[in-house]
């Protein structure tokens, strides 16, 4: 009966968001094995789940994501020192003509992660603070400025591209 109730809730409520979520943060090869993490982290936590349960379980596999990264730092590491050649390069994951992903990089992870919760999860301030484990005013607080520290990025992005500003309606 557990079991059916635990299958019936990752198929109708976490495993197509909790995919999304972590597709939009890493390759999808990682994503599919972090949300197995997740989804084992749930299952071993099934009777202590939160109604709703999405905001907990993008926590748990935001904690999950951290880890799976850790890891493959400590592998890269690792594997740099055994190679005889250089490591090759990462590529930007930001196109350099987009503001929006430029300004968003230029932030601080964690104002950047909020950020995603927010517009790409579509989490309210009390989802936010569920998933970082704050307060709700403290994600809404954050939230407000964080979205603040965006728009200046963004004007500095725009400025620095060689975007004429608009006065009154008018190029100025």
């Amino acid at each position: 009966m557990r079991r059916a109730r635990f299958e019936a809730l990752v198929r109708d409520v976490l495993v197509e968001p909790l995919r999304r979520f972590l597709r939009r943060r890493t390759d999808p090869e990682t994503a599919d094995d972090v949300l197995s993490d997740t989804l084992l982290a749930c299952w071993r936590r099934f009777d202590e789940l939160p109604d709703p349960p999405l905001p907990w379980a993008y926590g748990v596999a935001r904690l999950c994501l951290a880890n799976a990264q850790r890891s493959a730092r400590r592998q890269q590491r690792l594997a740099a020192r055994v190679a005889a050649v250089d490591p090759p390069r990462e590529a930007d994951d930001a196109p350099a003509d987009d503001a929006l992903h430029e300004a968003l990089g230029s932030l601080d992870p964690d104002d950047a992660e909020l950020l995603r919760l927010w517009a790409w999860e579509q989490l309210t301030p009390s989802e936010i603070a569920t998933v970082l484990g704050v307060t709700p005013n403290a994600a809404s607080i954050r939230l407000h400025r964080a979205r603040g520290r965006l728009r200046d990025a963004i004007g500095k992005v725009e400025a620095g591209a060689g975007h004429e500003g608009v006065e009154g309606g008018r190029r100025g």
